[in-house]
């Protein structure tokens, strides 16, 4: 019943310039188009349970709608999370504190339920549950530390990015050159991707004298979903090779 791709290099690459599209989109439709954070996150949450309740229900691996919840958490995480830092005024450093405890929550949950916490070992729905919670949280989480280290912490948008990719290729030689639990540093570098994506996406669309690259959330949302959608395609089209579809199966 494994519905997930593999973890592969394509798959940390599209799991960046989706997480990257979901912090433009994000703001896309929060600030660009005026819609606010209150509402932006009812419609795209909205949108993530649509996407879920048709990834859970599926019987295989569906590449088009796996990437489509995967970007529905990301663009659900940045308008949650602008949404407890901005207009609850919580801060960047509280907001990601309390998302810390969830995340660290959902994960104790999961461990206690005695489901595996292994993207490799997913086999039941509960298990698949808990695995999107955890994603739409580490997503929200992702966000909420991205946006800190560039505001915050002084950094800017280049310098943020540039501190969590050191620490993504941390973590890629810690999988190579150390014994660390494979599944330990999945996560991690799950929830690492996501401050990449949102400090990368923020330094895409800021003007210039805030430090960014001026490109605006409709451009840099066209081509990072034209990337994507390319990765997915390739994706679909293996994916069709390898597994032939069965009498009775959902195509």
């Amino acid at each position: 019943m494994n519905k997930l791709p593999q973890i592969t290099l394509a798959f940390w690459i599209m799991k960046i310039c989706a997480t990257t599209l979901g912090e433009t989109a994000g703001d896309l439709l929060s600030m660009t188009l005026n819609v606010g954070y209150a509402l932006s996150s009812v419609i795209l949450i909205s949108l993530f349970l649509v996407t879920l309740v048709t990834q859970l229900f599926s019987r295989r691996y569906h590449p088009v709608l796996y990437w489509l919840v995967i970007l529905s958490t990301s663009t659900a995480g940045t308008t949650m999370s602008d949404f407890m830092d901005r207009t609850l005024g919580l801060g960047y450093a509280t907001g990601s504190a309390i998302l810390i405890g969830i995340l660290v929550l959902t994960f104790a949950l999961w461990r206690l339920s005695g489901d595996p916490i292994n993207v490799n070992n997913i086999s039941t729905r509960r298990t698949e549950l808990f695995y999107w919670v955890a994603i739409l949280f580490s997503n929200t989480l992702g966000t909420a530390l991205g946006d800190y280290l560039a505001d915050d912490s002084g950094l800017g948008f280049a310098g943020g990015a540039l501190v969590v990719g050191a620490a993504i290729g941390l973590v890629v030689l810690a999988r190579y050159w150390t014994r660390i639990s494979g599944v330990v540093l999945f996560w991690v570098a799950f929830v690492l991707t996501r401050p990449f994506g949102a400090t990368l996406g923020d330094f895409l669309t800021k003007p210039h004298e805030k430090g960014g690259l001026d490109f605006g959330t409709v451009g840099s949302s066209l081509v990072l979903g034209g990337i994507l959608l390319g990765f997915i395609l390739m994706a679909h089209h293996f994916n069709r090779r390898e597994q032939p579809v069965r009498v009775g199966e959902l195509s």
